[in-house]
């Protein structure tokens, strides 16, 4: 099991929207949702190149403590199933 956490979604969202959508950061646009929905459909590429199935779930409330706690509880915003399967 992966666990990827995105430490500057703000920026990468800001540098996407110029400066006039920066003041929507955190009012409109949730960037680390955003960013993780972009990362999504790029996993979802690259797994079915490589023939690997997945489920990739993106969630909300999870911390990292340091290196070696994990803090729950989570919200899922996404999940999605890779599959090599057209049907």
């Amino acid at each position: 099991m992966l666990i990827i956490e995105v430490t500057n979604a703000r920026e990468v969202v800001r540098q996407r929207i110029g400066r006039l959508g920066e003041r929507l950061i955190g009012k409109v646009v949730d960037p680390e949702a955003q960013v993780e929905k972009a990362l999504i459909q790029e996993l979802d590429t690259a797994f079915r190149e490589f023939g690997i199935e997945a489920r990739i779930v993106s969630v909300q409330g999870p911390q990292l403590v340091g290196r070696q706690q994990l803090e729950l509880p989570i919200q899922v915003r996404d999940d999605r199933r890779v599959t090599l399967s057209d049907g």
